[in-house]
């Protein structure tokens, strides 16, 4: 009796243990089927999602050609099955691809060529933010981890990577985590989104610009729309290379800069500005007898025809670009008023086009520098401590070309959510800079300049240009002790009808009429091509 008494106790002892065990147990599922995460699992029945990248916002020229996202790259997920294997052939990535096989899950890798879709595999046309051939490239910037870095893509970082992957592959798993391909899958594509910033670039000029550029070392080539102040090139030399940026923070020649926006020596071509005071003040009709040289209390400077020009006027003088002339012609001008005319025209003064895109402002001399007679003697011809960007010298030009009436140089049109309009695209802005029967004056001299001078190496053959070439001291010197010169030319065409300014800057370059005054004809001469063509 006492053995069925204890064997009974037990049993119950026993009972109440497994009602307990199995307690536990009906409270765990019942944990995991009320729980947020898991029992969303539970709903959609075991589904995995690959998320695949989508497009970054574009960057377009003036007539909605993109700039960046050009070409294609293409993005496949697998079920990563034994059905898959041969995908490795077609992998970008080898050792990548056998890395993220080995997790045994499904995943997504940049393929070589685009595959057929069937139930394992799928695939995606991704655009390409860069190209071998990246037009702009100094413009654009460049990104870094998903984030803008320079130029308008760190200016606008936020308007073009503000959306969300929305790319992707759904497959149904089984509670081992494992695919079941019969219960297919589900797969989200991107509608193809054109939302973007919009430029004042035009992608064919700005091909002719790095195309005729090709060869420059270091420099910059700016084209803009004479009436409006936009930027339809600008170009920066040399190229880098994003995809090895080390190597380029190492290259002596500094090719991460945008040599548009830093400040030279300008030389002759700031005869442009001298001679308009001149004109504004009465001195248009001038004359000087150049003998190669003339002493400026004490100080002799010499014109680079060390016999002399002989007898100039102010159209023969900026032909020559005789420097003894204008030497001569600043000693009768307004100190205070020639600085003001300077500062009027842009120089002197900030240029920002975007976030991060300044101008430096470069140096203008004081009136109190100027009243020195050797420094005003160098102003007079663009030496001495002055210094600007070819941003401001394209300025002055479009001053000159417009009637005097100076446009405020813009890049940016705006921003467009579909790829086809601008939305609220703000006027040109003009400045009035210098009376009209002036800025005519000046374009007779450049246009003589050009066209009188039976050596320059700036004449195109299809179209009459005017322009002014330099060679701008720097106060540097190569290692065989010879003085580098900065060689620039800026000009308009066509003549009568102004529409196109193109300035051309060679750092350390040389003579402007034999380096830049080539690139500056073969830009014109395509320009103007094209412009027949359409």
């Amino acid at each position: 009796m006492i053995f069925i008494n204890t064997f009974q106790k037990r049993i119950s002892a026993f009972s109440i243990l497994f009602v307990f065990i199995f307690a536990i147990i009906i409270l765990r599922y019942w944990y995991i089927a009320t729980e947020s995460e898991y029992g969303k699992l539970a709903d959609e029945y075991g589904k995995y999602e690959v998320k695949v990248e989508s497009g970054e916002g574009y960057i377009y020229d003036r007539n909605f050609i993109p700039l960046v996202n050009e070409t294609e790259k293409y993005i496949t997920v697998t079920a990563n099955t034994e059905n898959t294997d041969n995908l490795s052939e077609n992998a970008e990535n080898y050792e990548e691809y056998c890395k993220l096989c080995s997790t045994g899950k499904p995943f997504a890798f940049e393929s070589k060529n685009k595959t057929e879709d069937n139930v394992y595999t799928t695939t995606f046309e991704i655009p390409e933010r860069y190209n071998e051939n990246q037009i702009a490239q100094h413009l654009i910037g460049y990104t870094s981890n998903g984030e803008g870095v320079s130029g308008l893509e760190y200016a606008y970082d936020r308007i073009l990577r503000n959306n969300e992957p929305q790319n992707s592959v759904i497959y149904n798993c089984d509670g081992f985590g494992q695919v079941m391909l019969g219960e297919g899958k589900t797969v989200r594509r991107e509608e193809n989104q054109k939302y973007g910033v919009v430029t004042t670039i035009d992608y064919d000029i700005q091909k002719i610009c790095e195309k005729a550029g090709e060869d420059i070392e270091k420099g910059a080539i700016i084209v803009t729309e004479v009436k409006t102040g936009d930027i339809l090139a600008m170009a920066s030399f040399p190229e880098y290379s994003i995809e090895n940026l080390g190597a380029c923070i190492e290259d002596e020649r500094s090719p991460l800069i945008n040599r548009c926006f830093y400040s030279y020596s300008i030389g002759s071509v700031f005869k442009l500005v001298t001679a308009c005071e001149a004109i504004k003040s009465g001195y248009a009709d001038f004359t000087y007898n150049c003998v190669g040289s003339v002493d400026v209390f004490g100080k002799n400077f010499r014109c680079h025809d060390h016999s002399g020009h002989g007898e100039q006027d102010i159209i023969e003088a900026m032909t020559n670009s005789c420097n003894t002339y204008f030497i001569e012609l600043s000693k009768k001008l307004d100190v205070e008023s020639f600085r003001d005319t300077a500062f009027s025209l842009g120089f002197g003064r900030e240029i920002q086009l975007f976030a991060g895109g300044i101008a430096s402002t470069g140096v203008l001399p004081t009136v109190k520098e100027l009243s020195v007679p050797a420094e005003l003697a160098n102003f007079s011809f663009g030496q001495g401590k002055l210094s600007a960007t070819p941003l401001h010298i394209s300025q002055l030009t479009c001053a000159i070309a417009n009637n005097g009436k100076m446009p405020v140089l813009r890049v940016i049109k705006g921003l467009t959510s579909d790829g086809k309009t601008v939305g609220n695209e703000k006027k040109p802005q003009l400045v009035y800079a210098m009376e009209e029967e002036t800025a005519e004056m000046l374009r007779t001299l450049m246009a003589a300049a050009v066209n009188n001078n039976e050596n320059s190496n700036a004449r195109p053959y299809n179209v009459m240009a005017a322009g002014k070439t330099s060679t701008a001291q720097t106060g540097r010197f190569d290692e065989n002790g010879n003085e580098l010169y900065n060689a620039w030319i800026t000009g308009y065409f066509p003549v009568y009808e102004p529409e196109y300014a193109v300035t051309v800057l060679i750092e350390d370059g040389g003579y402007g009429n034999d380096s830049s005054a080539p690139v500056f004809r073969e830009i014109i001469e395509k320009i103007q091509k094209i412009k027949k063509s359409d």
